[in-house]
């Protein structure tokens, strides 16, 4: 095992109609890991199922003080055109990160995939809402699989 951390993958839109049972499958599963050992959870920062997951590691963290919230995120200018009360959301997920780290300063054609590789590589399992086989979630999940990684699809 590379170590005990987990990362996540998943849509930058989950229906309004699955999401409370998403995130209640994510809760779930992320109280097994750390009963499992795993302390360490990173998550990319984007929309969707990246947000939903670092808010679950943070609500957990009331109950195991231990685990760590690690954002790798593709560059600084990652909230470049969300809603302001995307990027407030995005922000404080950030000041509550036990690290941050930016595989990039600025944005670049390949700087999300670059992000994604980082978040497999520091890991041995992916928690993923995979619906599609296409796009940047089914390319990293494929990834994190062809690296040997643990696979838990919550969709």
């Amino acid at each position: 095992m590379k170590n005990l951390c987990v990362c996540f993958s998943g849509h930058r839109v989950i229906p309004q109609s699955v999401a409370p049972v998403i995130a209640s499958r994510l809760y779930d599963t992320l109280k097994e890991l750390v009963g499992e050992g795993f302390d360490e959870f990173a998550a990319g920062g984007a929309l969707g199922f990246d947000t939903l997951a670092a808010k679950v590691v943070l609500a957990l963290k009331k109950e195991f003080p231990n685990i760590k919230l690690k954002l790798i995120l593709p560059c600084l200018e990652q909230t470049k055109g969300w809603k302001s009360s995307d990027v407030s959301i995005y922000e404080a997920i950030l000041k509550s990160a036990d690290e941050v780290i930016y595989t990039a300063q600025v944005y670049s054609v390949g700087c999300m995939h670059q992000r994604n590789r980082r978040l497999v590589a520091e890991s041995s399992v992916c928690v993923c809402y995979l619906t599609n086989e296409r796009g940047g979630t089914a390319y990293t999940v494929n990834y994190a699989r062809e690296n040997g990684l643990r696979i838990i699809n919550l969709a």
